[in-house]
C-alpha cells in the first residue's frame, strides 16, 4: 500500500494518481475535480482560478480518468464498431478516414474488423463487437441482410430497407446520367459495361440505374457488351480479366463503363496488352474517384463519390441516434460529381478496332 500523503503534499513517485490524491494535493473535494475534468454542467459555479489549478495539476501528474468508472457512471462505452470489406481497400479507407475524424472530435473510439466479403464473418463480427459493448455500428460497403438488434447502425452504400439501419447512399441515378451522357455527348454509341458482383452493396442499384439511362438515350446494350465481375478483390485484377473476356469474345466497343476505379485501372492494362490505346481506341469511365485516379496514366475520368464526407456523415448520424438527438431515417442521399480527365475522348474513326480478326 502506498504511504498516505499529507493534505497539500505532492503524490509520491509511483503512487497511482486518482481523484482522491489530486484532491489531497489541491485541498479540493474529488467531486469538484471530477466536475472540472469532465466539464460537467455544474462546472460554471466553480471559480476559474480553481478550474485552472485542477487542469494544471492533472497535466502535471498525467492524471487519466478511469474509463470503466466513466462508462459505469454514464452507462456508455463511447465506442462504436466499424465493419469494412478490407482495410487496404481505397474506397473503404477514404470513408473510414471521415468516420474516424468525426468520432475523434466527439471523444469516441472505434473498433474495426474486415470481413473480406465473407457472409459468415459479416454475420459473426457484429456479435463479437457487441460482446465488447459497442454502442452502435457503421457498415462500409457491406452487404447487410438484417439489423443488429436494438443498436443503431448506419450503412455507407447500403440499399436494403432494414429495421434500425440508416443508409448513406450515393444518388446512383444521377451518377449513371453523368457517366453515360458524358460518353454520349462525346459521340460514343457502342458502350460496354461492367456489372458488379452480388457481394458489393452498390452493384444491383448501380446496374439498374445505368440500364435505365441507357434506355433513355436509346443506347443498345447487347449481351456481348456486358461483363460480370466475378472476383472478390480490391486490386486491378478485378477489371483485368473481365476486359480480356470482352475483347476475346469479339465485342466491338468504343467506350467502357467500369464498376469502379480499381476495375478501370485493370481494364486499361488489359486493353494495352491487346495493342489498344486509352482513350484513342477505347474511352474509360471509372467510379469513386479514389486517391490514385488522378495520378494514373492516363488519369481517370470518373464519377466522384465524396467518400470522406460520406464517412463523416455516417458517424454524425450514428452519434446523433445513440444520443437520441435524431429520429431514425432510412436513407440519406449523397450527390455525385463527374470528374473529366484523360481517359475519355470522342471516338476515333481511325482507331484500332477491339474486334479480334
Amino acid at each position: 500500500m502506498p504511504k498516505r500523503i499529507k493534505p497539500g503534499a505532492a503524490p509520491q513517485p509511483g503512487q497511482p494518481i486518482s481523484l482522491r490524491t489530486l484532491g489531497e494535493y489541491l485541498n479540493l473535494s474529488p467531486a469538484t475535480i471530477s466536475l472540472v475534468l469532465n466539464n460537467a454542467p455544474g462546472v460554471r459555479s466553480i471559480p476559474q482560478e480553481t478550474r485552472d489549478r485542477v487542469v494544471e495539476a492533472a497535466a502535471k501528474f498525467d492524471y487519466r480518468p478511469s474509463f470503466f468508472a466513466r462508462s459505469l457512471r454514464k452507462r456508455q462505452t463511447f465506442t462504436v464498431g466499424v465493419l469494412v470489406p478490407e482495410l487496404s481497400d481505397s474506397y473503404a479507407s477514404q470513408v473510414l478516414s471521415g468516420v474516424e475524424e468525426h468520432l475523434i472530435e466527439e471523444g469516441y473510439f472505434y473498433l474495426t474488423a474486415s470481413h473480406r466479403r465473407k457472409p459468415d464473418l459479416i454475420e459473426e463480427y457484429p456479435r463479437l463487437l457487441m460482446d465488447r459493448s459497442v454502442e452502435g455500428f457503421v457498415f462500409i460497403d457491406t452487404a447487410l441482410h438484417k439489423g443488429v438488434g436494438a443498436l443503431p447502425a448506419v450503412a455507407v452504400a447500403g440499399h436494403q430497407r432494414i429495421e434500425g439501419v440508416t443508409n448513406v447512399v450515393l444518388d446512383q441515378k444521377r451518377a449513371a446520367e453523368l457517366a453515360l451522357r458524358h460518353l454520349y455527348q462525346l459521340g460514343h454509341r457502342r458502350i460496354a459495361f461492367m456489372r458488379g458482383g452480388s457481394h458489393s452493396s452498390d452493384a444491383d442499384d448501380r446496374w439498374e440505374c445505368l440500364m435505365n439511362v441507357a434506355r433513355d438515350l436509346k443506347l443498345q446494350v447487347p449481351p456481348e457488351l456486358t461483363v460480370q465481375l466475378k472476383l472478390r478483390v480490391s486490386t486491378p485484377e478485378l477489371g483485368y480479366e473481365p476486359t480480356n473476356e470482352l475483347i476475346l469474345r469479339g465485342a466491338d466497343f468504343t467506350a467502357l463503363v467500369c464498376y469502379n476505379d480499381i476495375a478501370a485501372i485493370g481494364a486499361i492494362r488489359a486493353l494495352v496488352n491487346h495493342g489498344l490505346q486509352v482513350p484513342n481506341d477505347v474511352s474509360i469511365v471509372g467510379f469513386d474517384d479514389i486517391e490514385s485516379a488522378a495520378f494514373h496514366n492516363p488519369s481517370l475520368t470518373t464519377i466522384r463519390q465524396p467518400l470522406h464526407q460520406m464517412g463523416t456523415t455516417a458517424a454524425r448520424i450514428l452519434l446523433q441516434r445513440i444520443r437520441g438527438q435524431a429520429a431514425f431515417t432510412e436513407f440519406v442521399p449523397i450527390h455525385p460529381e463527374l470528374v473529366i480527365r484523360e481517359s475519355t475522348c470522342p471516338p476515333n474513326p481511325k482507331r484500332t478496332r477491339t474486334r479480334r480478326a
